[in-house]
């Protein structure tokens, strides 16, 4: 009887041991995470979510620990654990973030920057929150916890336990990752820039040919209504592209662009 109590006690511990350091990796990640890490989702949820995945990745991670996991984590886990999550969760999210630059981008182009712009938890346009609510819809959809399992369980062999990132590697790659969040804003904002490119040039001429009409009375509801079916029109091509580099970033959160 005292040897199966042992047992079951060295068999906890390890148990424990890997579980903490599973958490703080997947716990630092959900603090930044889209769609499972939003504002508007509880404390509780998200963190009855953090603790299904370590429960989930732990055994896969039991013979990385050192010593078999005999013993508790050391404590420069709590820092490295934590950054490893905190760059993966990044890398996700300024994906997301890329969806909300490009929205913003469209709604001051199209003079729909001010419409319901305290309506979501972020500051942020009517045309950005609509994207990102739709494009987190779509990533949760096409199974994002699966993937995030799988890519907590990679994350492991590029940033191994106990062992904290290359100060200049990590630096690169944060202002690659920042770099193509923009390029890609741009990128599915650049319909509503040209359309707004073409309303300026042509509310010009008119101005110029009669001085005497009021010109942006007359074009205000032009480029609103213009830039609504814009946005109608666009985003069954806007988003499927998104979700491209989405599933490419979550697929190798720690590789390039």
């Amino acid at each position: 009887m005292t040897d199966i109590l042992a047992e079951l006690l060295s068999l906890s511990q390890t148990w424990l041991a890997a579980g903490i350091a599973v958490f703080l990796r997947v716990g630092a990640c959900f603090v930044v995470l889209p769609g499972l890490g939003e504002r508007m989702i509880p404390v509780r949820v998200r963190l009855g979510a953090a603790l299904a995945f370590t429960a989930i990745v732990t055994p896969a991670v039991l013979p990385l620990m050192p010593d078999g996991g005999a013993t508790l984590p050391p404590m420069r886990f709590f820092m490295t654990e934590a950054i490893a999550g905190l760059i993966m969760g990044l890398a996700l999210r300024l994906t997301v973030h890329a969806l909300q630059i490009a929205g913003s981008i469209a709604a001051q182009s199209t003079s729909l920057s001010m419409i319901m712009g305290g309506a979501s938890p972020d500051p942020q346009p009517a045309m950005a929150a609509l994207l990102v609510l739709a494009g987190v819809t779509l990533a949760v959809m096409a199974g994002l916890h699966v993937h995030l399992a799988y890519a907590v369980l990679q994350s492991y062999d590029v940033l191994p336990l106990g062992r904290l990132p290359d100060p200049g590697d990590l630096g690169g790659w944060g202002i690659d990752q920042v770099a193509a969040s923009f390029r890609l804003a741009l990128s599915l904002s650049a319909p509503f820039l040209l359309a707004s490119l073409l309303y300026n040039v042509a509310l010009g001429v008119i101005n110029k040919a009669m001085p005497q009409l009021m010109v942006a009375f007359v074009g205000a509801p032009a480029i609103t209504w213009g830039g609504l079916f814009l946005l109608l029109v666009t985003t069954p091509f806007l988003l499927p592209a998104w979700f491209a580099v989405f599933e490419a970033v979550l697929a190798d959160p720690f590789g390039a662009r």
